[in-house]
């Protein structure tokens, strides 16, 4: 049996995961897979090897939870770059990309801001490493 590989990839609302290595999986690895998708109401897409769930969730949740069903699977995260094109929605800088924001800013905001544009500041400050 080989380990399953997964690329987990987290949306604002799901997250999706590409199967890189379907082809070479035994049928009883892919089946505890799909179960394991189908159990979170998600949706298993054969045809681009992606299965979908429709559920909030962080990357090392998502590892700890593999663990937890025993998928056994080497696990790595890709990073969108979409939300660098969200547009702030509060105080002075309304209506800029969270990407045109001064360093100083982004700093305060890592500090004192806690609502729900939290991860488009954390993406901005790691894209900066600030």
């Amino acid at each position: 049996m080989s380990q399953a590989r997964f690329i987990f990839t987290k949306h604002p609302n799901s997250f999706s995961v590409f199967v890189e290595n379907l082809e070479q999986l035994s049928v009883a690895e892919i089946q505890n897979i799909e179960t394991f998708v189908n159990t979170r109401q998600g949706f298993f897409d054969f045809e681009s090897y992606t299965f979908s769930i429709p559920k909030r969730l962080e990357f090392d949740e998502f590892v700890t939870l593999l663990g937890h069903v025993e998928i056994d699977a080497k696990c790595e995260e890709k990073t969108l770059e979409i939300q660098s094109y969200k547009k702030i929605e509060f105080g002075q800088y309304k209506g800029m990309f969270y990407s045109e924001l001064p360093d100083s800013y982004l700093i305060w905001l890592k500090s004192s801001y806690r609502g729900v544009d939290r991860d488009s500041i954390d993406s901005e400050l790691k894209k900066r490493n600030l």
